[in-house]
């Protein structure tokens, strides 16, 4: 499989190929992806039936968690026409302690059927609220809507069970293992959670996960180190309530007050009265798409009388190309997608008075919204492997962006090769787990002892076929800095090389 992706991947660069030849590679990765899927859920069922699969308890970000769906999920609907649309119904917690992977791949699971299920134009949608908190734990529910094919009445007590498709024509069409839903409800029930179905056929479906999970401490503002003004004024502008109403909640989380419109005539009428009466207000967050007057229309009118006074922030979906250049034109000075959440609303509104009113900025790199990567060209890197034609792929896809390249046979000659070189001179070390004499378990502990201060600070990336949580944990208890599962995601790989070797950078 390795080396079917692979190559398939390396092919695929060239920009000279045939439009036949590239018909069939792009049919040859479909295919072989299509199958590794299949592996994938086989092996995770078998797990599950053995009760050998477990859930990791560890604290995460929900905003990071949601923006990962919303990104993947949203990219699947652009690239087939359909609309897709993400909400949160009043408050959620910035972190959660659980097994966020799982849960992701429950999600995504249910919203890529939805996406599959779906012809254009329509719409998928995901909703998702906090509706209890009580003994430490919190209840969330996450709906999923669709508007596509729809399944029988008679069908639906079926679609849990393993290998279950509800026909042959849909099987041919669509594909799938028939075990994604099964392995979804034990994750779910795992989860001390449940998971319905409303579906009809010709209409759509919709499906309620409800899990539970253990409540956090931490909030957004005690992880980033900044302080904004106290009595700050804000203008929510949305003709979503819901929206209106989150946003509400989230800005009230920064101890800022907010005035809710639904439209934007209504709110530019009332910004101008706080204007003339000497009480400006300081924030005005408008959604883009609104009936009448939309968000860059209400940004020109406002800028007509208050100066340019008021930072104005646009609250958009996620694909926002199409607007950017116009909205930043405008005087427009940030762009958020929707749904919020209060880090980023943070981040945001302390740089914006940052530039504003010279605002001491206590920790630049909260202020930034994402590290900056390295640039891989010209980089060197080890890479461990003792599979000659996975090594070959390997040292092909490391040589597209210009990086070079030196191969290990096993991982003592890994240690040894690193030992010998110059201190900076290798950047990051991609090593294979399982080889023969010397595993990359063992090398990466040894190279992390070697008495140089590289040594300690090299990123050391696996590249293998265990992908089980415990595979992964014990990488990272070896001190390796991050686990990718062969077959190899050449952009999964570059830009985990590319932030790791970012952090390595900064630390010299």
């Amino acid at each position: 499989m390795n080396a079917i992706i692979g190559l398939d991947n390396i092919a695929l660069r060239d920009p000279d190929l045939p439009p036949r030849t590239r018909e069939h590679l792009e049919k040859i990765g479909a295919s072989a992806d299509h199958l590794l899927g299949l592996i994938n859920d086989i092996l995770d069922m078998s797990r599950i039936e053995s009760r050998r699969m477990v859930l990791k308890n560890e604290e995460f970000s929900f905003r990071e968690f949601l923006d990962q769906i919303n990104i993947i999920i949203n990219g699947q609907c652009q690239d087939k026409g359909l609309h897709y649309d993400c909400q949160i119904i009043g408050d959620v917690n910035d972190f959660y302690i659980g097994d966020d992977l799982k849960l992701k791949q429950v999600i995504i699971n249910i919203l890529g059927n939805s996406v599959k299920f779906t012809p254009a134009p329509g719409n998928v949608s995901l909703t998702v609220e906090q509706t209890a908190q009580a003994d430490g734990m919190c209840t969330l529910r996450f709906i999923m809507k669709d508007t596509g094919i729809g399944m029988d009445q008679a069908y639906i007590p079926k679609i849990f069970e393993s290998f279950s498709q509800e026909d042959a024509t849909t099987t041919n069409k669509y594909g799938g293992s028939g075990l994604g839903m099964a392995i979804t409800k034990n994750f779910v029930e795992m989860m001390d959670g449940e998971i319905l179905v409303e579906s009809e056929k010709g209409v759509g479906s919709e499906f309620t996960v409800t899990v539970k999970l253990t409540a956090s401490d931490r909030s957004a503002r005690e992880a980033h180190d900044m302080e904004l003004p106290e009595g700050l004024r804000a203008v929510i502008v949305d003709d979503d309530e819901i929206s209106c109403e989150h946003t509400q909640l989230v800005l009230k989380s920064l101890g800022i007050e907010a005035e809710v419109f639904m439209d934007g005539k209504t709110a530019a009428a009332h910004i101008r009265d706080a204007c003339d009466a000497g009480k400006p207000y300081d924030l005005l967050l408008t959604d883009y798409r609104m009936p009448e007057m939309n968000g860059l229309e209400l940004t020109r009118q406002v800028h007509s009388f208050d100066h340019d006074k008021m930072s104005i922030i646009m609250l958009t979906g996620y694909n926002w190309d199409s607007m950017e250049e116009e909205a930043k034109t405008d005087g427009v000075v940030g762009i958020l997608a929707k749904p919020i959440f209060s880090d980023t609303l943070l981040r945001e509104i302390y740089k914006i008075l940052s530039v504003k009113n010279g605002l001491e900025e206590k920790n630049s790199e909260a202020v930034e919204t994402a590290s900056a990567e390295a640039s891989l060209a010209g980089r060197r890197v080890l890479m461990a492997e003792d599979v000659e034609q996975n090594a070959e792929i390997l040292a092909d896809l490391l040589e597209l962006e210009d990086i070079e390249s030196e191969h290990a046979w096993i991982g003592k000659e890994a240690v040894q090769m690193f030992s010998d070189s110059s201190e900076g001179y290798y950047d990051a070390i991609l090593m294979d787990v399982r080889m023969p004499e010397m595993d990359g378990l063992t090398a990466t502990q040894t190279i992390r002892t070697l008495d140089r201060p590289d040594a300690k600070t090299i990123p050391i990336i696996a590249m293998t076929a265990n992908v089980f949580d415990e595979d992964i944990e014990r990488s990272l208890q070896a001190g390796m800095n991050a686990h990718l599962s062969k077959p190899i995601e050449p952009e999964k790989m570059y830009a985990t090389m590319a932030h790791l070797i970012a952090g390595s950078d900064q630390t010299k």
